[in-house]
């Protein structure tokens, strides 16, 4: 009973995370008018490692060099490379092509964890992949005429997915050694925030201090820092800990649905009949994915946990 109540924990924070990680989309557009996006970015991390070690002041050391190097492996994948290429590829392409090859990344985590864990696959996770991206694909392209291919941006957008599938890895590594999560996602930051430092220079400044502290833009800040990187990271390492990295990741599919409805409701974009149906599909692909591993692997899983 104690597995199945931790189960449904995990789901249901998977399920906030990405509701959450949805939001962020319109709340970075509204402040990429005024600001640069790895001046956002570099400021939500430091705001939301502020937040944790207010949260929890305790000094966080590590024995064990192995442990220590998958931290700063977490750190450079999870936070720093991931949403550096992101602001690199949207230089490059489309936010629609983005969007759909990103939502790729959990195809990328069952491999990983297939190759390097030994995590066995049904033949129901690569049917709910497959029409998953057929309703993101709806959703980011409602008419085939406004498909354009961007190769180099494109391609950036795969590494992306890669490198959140190895993210997704690690962290399902790292819950194994129970430790607090409040002090693994701080450390994580730390070391993200240590390796954006050299770009600092190669794509922004802070010049626009004074900006910051208008109410809407401190406010969306906040939220960005504390709830979308502080409280989000740490739910979302909560479910690979204990739902495992492959079904956590299967929540992405959903991403861009929700970006779709707080675009509606907070930006008054218009939705048609073919992003409904794309919403939809995505749903329906997310369900079917949901059941992807042998009894017997579960099982394993759940003595481990």
């Amino acid at each position: 009973m104690n597995t199945v109540s931790n189960e449904l924990k995990g789901h249901f924070a998977a399920a906030f995370t990405v509701l959450v990680w949805g939001s962020t989309f319109v709340s970075t557009k509204i402040l990429l008018h005024q600001f640069g996006p790895v001046e956002i970015l570099i400021l939500r991390f430091l705001i939301g490692w502020s937040f944790l070690w207010l949260i929890c002041p305790t000094k966080f050391t590590v024995v064990n060099r192995r442990h220590e190097l998958l931290f700063a492996l977490a750190g450079l994948t999870g936070v720093t490379m991931n949403y550096l290429l992101e602001n690199i590829a949207l230089m490059h392409t489309q936010a629609s092509n983005l969007a759909v090859i990103v939502s790729t990344a959990p195809l990328f985590v069952g491999i990983f964890a297939f190759m390097i864990m030994g995590h066995r696959l049904k033949w129901n996770y690569f049917c709910g992949f497959l029409l998953s991206m057929i309703g993101i694909f709806q959703i980011s392209f409602p008419n085939l005429g406004d498909v354009q291919l961007h190769l180099s941006g494109d391609l950036i957008g795969v590494g992306i997915a890669i490198v959140w599938g190895i993210y997704s890895i690690l962290m399902e590594q790292i819950g194994k050694y129970g430790f607090d999560n409040i002090l693994v996602t701080r450390k994580i930051f730390g070391y993200g925030i240590l390796f954006m430092i050299p770009f600092i220079g190669f794509f922004g400044s802070f010049e626009n201090v004074s900006l910051w502290m208008k109410p809407k833009n401190l406010a969306l800040l906040l939220y960005l820092g504390i709830i979308a990187c502080a409280v989000s990271y740490m739910t979302w390492n909560y479910a690979i800990r204990v739902i495992g990295s492959v079904k956590a990741n299967l929540y992405i599919y959903a991403s861009p649905v929700i970006t779709i409805l707080f675009s509606v409701w907070i930006l008054h974009e218009k939705i048609d009949g073919k992003k409904v149906l794309g919403m939809m599909l995505t749903i329906l692909g997310v369900i079917l994915s949901s059941n992807i591993c042998n009894k017997k692997d579960m099982k394993i899983r759940g003595e481990n946990i």
